[in-house]
């Protein structure tokens, strides 16, 4: 290949047209691939992601919640860090803040 371009500029001083084609070509389709892959894949996950640490930042005492391992609960007291979760007359429990996976009724399956 670099000597067929050598060869090329010595006769004609241009190499080879076709050569800045085909990498045009080639660039089309993996800008269509990587707008798609972003609208498709990326796009979504960040809204889920700002979505979530908005319903993390207004959690109050009452709201009945769900965690990521799927106890139910109503929230009892918020700290910076922690949850305590009140499952029934008797039981707290504590949880990270972000083991909270979502408001009990509306999680997504």
């Amino acid at each position: 290949m670099f000597s067929q371009a050598v060869h090329a500029m010595a006769q004609g001083g241009q190499p080879a047209a076709g050569g800045s084609e085909a990498g045009f070509q080639f660039l089309i389709p993996m800008v269509l691939v990587i707008f798609i892959f972003y609208f498709l894949i990326i796009r979504p996950q960040q809204k889920e992601r700002k979505r979530h640490q908005q319903l993390l930042s207004e959690l109050k005492a009452g709201d009945s919640v769900v965690t990521t391992g799927g106890i139910i609960g109503t929230i009892h007291s918020v700290s910076d860090q922690v949850v305590q979760l009140k499952l029934n007359d008797k039981t707290k429990i504590s949880v990270l803040r972000s083991a909270i996976r979502g408001l009990h009724g509306e999680v997504p399956e």
